[in-house]
């Protein structure tokens, strides 16, 4: 089944972008019943502990994805309803508040959204998979407020075999972005993500990989702005995820910075 729009370059940017942080955080997840209670707890600048908790549950067909309290005070509400094959309803609540739909049949999906809060825009994606692993697909974002299309773009992707290759535009395609990733061997994957656009023909984004060691998953990647960054991701115990993350800017040891996550 094909994917959401929005996922057409999911595998490389995943890759790159996946498992880098700079923040010390403990995730404890538990099961209690029916009901999936989240404690995610950061350590803040100067030492400072803040905490966010949230919960998700079914109940009597509506799917409560995300029931959330901040550590700021605000609160998350997501949740989801499929009232037939093929079609599920949504609302996403927080900062705004959208209600959504998203409709899979075969090899199409599709997607549209309404900003109920503000009524400022209203928006919609489509994407169609076709024979030998290629995917086509586009959305389109209309402004209410100025009665205008204010945003707009396409994109392919392409994979077969070790190769995966996606094209995509941005700011109503006035980019153009190409993300690629390569799967060496059943240990090893590379990727890489560049940009294009009249005014610079190739900017490269990110180059990286990850490895699969004995010891844990080894990642590692250079932006474009110099910084070099690198993960590992290990298994402690069953249920039990370790992420240790650390990004240097070039060879100056006064940028660098770590992370440390631990889910469970």
């Amino acid at each position: 089944m094909v994917c959401k729009f929005a996922d057409i370059a999911k595998a490389p940017t995943d890759l790159l972008n996946d498992d880098y942080t700079d923040k010390v955080s403990l995730k404890c997840k538990k099961n209690a019943g029916p009901v999936a209670v989240t404690i995610d707890t950061t350590r803040g600048v100067g030492g400072a502990l803040s905490s966010k908790v949230g919960t998700k549950f079914s109940y009597a067909g509506l799917s409560f994805d995300k029931a959330q309290l901040e550590a700021n005070g605000s609160q998350t509400l997501e949740t989801s309803l499929k009232p037939v094959p093929g079609l599920e309803l949504s609302f996403k609540g927080g900062k705004g508040a959208d209600v959504g739909a998203t409709y899979k049949a075969g090899h199409f999906s599709g997607t549209a959204s309404l900003d109920v809060k503000d009524l400022s825009k209203v928006s919609s994606s489509a994407c169609m998979g076709f024979t030998g692993g290629i995917a086509l697909g586009g959305d389109v974002t209309y402004s209410l407020k100025d009665s205008s299309l204010s945003g707009f773009n396409m994109g392919a992707s392409y994979s077969q075999g070790p190769l995966f290759a996606a094209v995509t535009t941005g700011g109503k395609m006035s980019t153009v972005n190409v993300s690629m990733m390569y799967k060496v061997n059943s240990d090893l994957s590379i990727a890489s993500s560049t940009t294009h656009s009249a005014s610079k023909r190739c900017d490269v984004v990110a180059v990286g990989g990850i490895y699969k060691a004995p010891f844990g998953d080894f990642k590692a990647k250079v932006g474009s702005n110099g910084v070099i960054s690198a993960s590992l991701i290990k298994d402690l115990a069953p249920k039990v995820k370790l992420t240790a993350t650390g990004s240097m800017s070039g060879t100056d040891v006064n940028t660098f910075k770590y992370g440390l996550g631990i889910s469970m």
